[in-house]
């Protein structure tokens, strides 16, 4: 899994990084915080608190680091971003204000 985990925010291999994660361990690319919720494979926005782990704390800020003990890196946490969806909608609303 090591070799296949990349940054949640820019899609960075963290092939180099030592595991397990760190709380303080960032993305050697963009630098963001990769102990976060957002890199977890208990991160789940359809459910409460956005976290499958029953037992888990609430974490109000999923991009920061945090202490939780049941966090687990996920491999694809990265989404690429729909580039062409965002510019269609940003297209549509310049249209509709006569930007």
């Amino acid at each position: 899994m090591k070799k296949n985990l990349v940054c949640w925010q820019c899609g960075a291999s963290l092939a180099e990084l030592s595991m397990p994660l760190r709380r303080l361990d960032v993305c050697p690319k963009c630098h963001k915080e990769l102990h976060v919720c957002k890199m977890c494979v208990e991160y789940d926005i359809r459910v409460a608190k956005h976290c499958r782990e029953p037992t888990a704390e609430e974490i109000q800020h999923k991009e920061k680091a945090n202490f939780c003990d049941h966090f687990k890196p996920k491999a694809n946490a990265f989404i690429q971003p729909d580039i062409i969806g965002i510019d269609k909608a940003r297209s549509e609303l310049d249209r509709l204000f006569k930007k």
